[in-house]
């Protein structure tokens, strides 16, 4: 009479398991610390830069160049580009082809908000003249 098949595999299992367990090795190996947990603090993360640089292409003026949608997509904000480049732009009405402009890509709301409030009350201005409230909104 044949045995049933699942039989069979059991035994056969059973067979090579014992033989398994039979030459594993005898050498007790040394139980393994768990790694110490050491606190530190993060490493400091180097930050972006908050500013891009913008080169005057002719035809550019102050206005146009921060109501792009790759600066500012307002008009309005074009006294913080002034403001940032006070150093080389004199009269906010006059740039030059060539000049290289940094804007700052991070204003705080702060300085939009007054940077819009003086573009809004600037009054008259003439070419070649550093108006009074220019002047004004420089020295904030």
């Amino acid at each position: 009479m044949k045995k049933p098949t699942a039989i069979k595999h059991l035994g056969l299992m059973l067979l090579v398991s014992s033989f398994a367990v039979g030459c594993a090795s005898t050498t007790e190996e040394a139980p393994q610390e768990e790694p110490a947990v050491v606190e530190s603090s993060p490493a400091p993360v180097a930050q972006e830069s908050a500013s891009m640089n913008y080169e005057v292409s002719r035809g550019d003026n102050l206005w146009d160049i921060s109501g792009k949608p790759s600066v500012y997509a307002d008009p309005y904000q074009w006294p913080l580009i002034y403001k940032a480049n006070s150093d080389q732009i004199k009269d906010a009405d006059l740039i030059y082809p060539g000049q290289v402009l940094t804007v700052d890509t991070a204003p705080s709301s702060s300085d939009v908000s007054a940077a819009i409030q003086h573009a809004r009350t600037r009054g008259s201005w003439s070419v070649g003249v550093v108006e009074e409230s220019d002047q004004a909104y420089l020295g904030r």
